[in-house]
């Protein structure tokens, strides 16, 4: 409800907002620069994969460690010190030259801060839903979503300019960190976020919280960040290496997937109320499956770009319906199946770095065409796991979470 909601509260949104456009923004002038990165380093496709695949390895040690700080300190400081960090460090891999140590070392910040960012920006749209009494997180993501768009755009135009990775990066850190400042002291704080179960209640709440519908849809969400890996850490080398897209050109294939991620988003709730949650995945899948598909058969950059967009236009649906259908096989209310399915993410995302980066350095010709395969070919899983997106609801007690402490004993 949004009954007694005050300026305060549209302040700590606000800010929230600014948090998830700050995090788009560093991501994607990071990421579409891949091939940059490569050519400046000398690097071989076998130690890139690497690199690559620290980011999400370290960006999970972040969002714990943070998570950890968070039940003293809130998660608006943890916010306010790890986004202008992440700003940084995308300016200060710009910086490292040919020095790959010093590479290595930067990579490995922007994984840290990256993981502290997700858990604590996340963490502050939570507490704003709460206060709004509505959904709000896809318009969180939304505006990720265009802000990466944007990343992406500028990452073009700095190719198309000539400009160094650092200019091109510190530009875009320097509107991330002014954004950071200008807002973070809007942010919740601790005793603002209210408190939530205890970790006994949330113990007791787990056991009531049925495993294995979370297994199907959350199989079907590890394959679509699979596939989005593989897109947001290889989609600009792939249009740069084998498609020979100009420098200004690789960057586009991940500002089309972005679009059609915002558009498909933006009428993915009425389409699963009007058609229903099943109709809606396994139409996503298909489409995504076409699209990834045309990402491994396209014979030209102009068509590689199209696919991506396409393959967007069908997986974007996939994380938010896992969530809603995560959601109703919860009898808690506590959010405990939510962040079972969310472990998921992070699954795909680390299986798509190793899966691509394992599979690219074989062929120096068509590596990367043939790693895309392996995403293109998982997403069949979606087809298998469609009708756990329509689980039988639990019936709930008149408290879910007095039932769930009961069942303790």
């Amino acid at each position: 409800m949004s009954q007694g909601i005050t300026a305060r509260d549209r302040r700590a949104r606000l800010a929230a907002y600014t948090a998830f456009a700050v995090q788009g923004l560093c991501f994607a002038s990071l990421v579409t620069q891949v091939p940059q990165m490569q050519k400046a380093h000398h690097l071989s496709d076998a130690t890139l994969s690497l690199v690559l695949l620290m980011v999400p390895l370290v960006a999970g040690v972040g969002s714990v460690a943070s998570g950890a700080l968070f039940q003293r300190l809130g998660s608006g400081p943890v916010l306010r010190v790890s986004q202008p960090a992440v700003a940084v460090t995308i300016a200060l891999i710009g910086l490292t030259g040919d020095n790959d140590v010093a590479l290595y070392a930067a990579v490995a910040l922007f994984g840290l801060f990256v993981g502290a960012v997700d858990a604590s920006m996340n963490a502050q749209a939570i507490a704003v839903e709460r206060r709004y009494g509505v959904s709000l997180i896809t318009g969180f993501y939304a505006v990720w979503s265009v802000a990466g768009i944007l990343g992406g755009l500028w990452a073009s135009l700095t190719n198309k300019l000539d400009l160094s990775l650092f200019t091109g990066f510190a530009i875009a850190a320097a509107i991330g960190v002014a954004a950071s400042l200008a807002t973070g002291p809007r942010l919740y704080r601790r005793a603002e976020e209210g408190d939530g179960p205890t970790a006994e209640e949330l113990k007791a709440a787990g056991r009531s919280v049925p495993w294995r519908p979370i297994l199907v849809v959350g199989a079907a969400m590890a394959v679509a960040y699979l596939a989005d890996s593989a897109i947001s850490s290889y989609g600009a080398k792939y249009l740069d290496d084998e498609l020979s897209a100009s420098d200004w050109v690789a960057p586009l294939g991940y500002v089309a997937y972005q679009i059609t991620m915002v558009i498909s988003r933006a009428v993915a709730d009425l389409a699963v109320r009007r058609s229903g949650a099943v109709l809606v995945v396994r139409m996503g899948g298909l489409v995504g499956i076409v699209g990834m598909f045309g990402v491994v058969a396209a014979p030209n950059a102009a068509f590689a770009i199209a696919a991506f967009a396409l393959a967007g236009l069908g997986l974007s649906v996939i994380a938010p319906v896992s969530f809603s259908a995560a959601g109703r096989v919860d009898p808690t209310g506590l959010g405990v199946a939510v962040s079972r399915v969310n472990i998921f993410n992070y699954v795909g995302f680390v299986l798509g770095a190793a899966v691509v980066g394992a599979i690219a350095p074989l062929s120096a010709d068509h590596g990367l065409r043939l790693a895309f395969i392996v995403p293109s070919a998982l997403i069949l899983v979606v087809f298998a796991t469609a009708k756990g997106f329509a689980p039988a609801v639990p019936a709930q007690g008149d408290d879910p979470l007095e039932t769930a402490v009961s069942a303790q004993g």
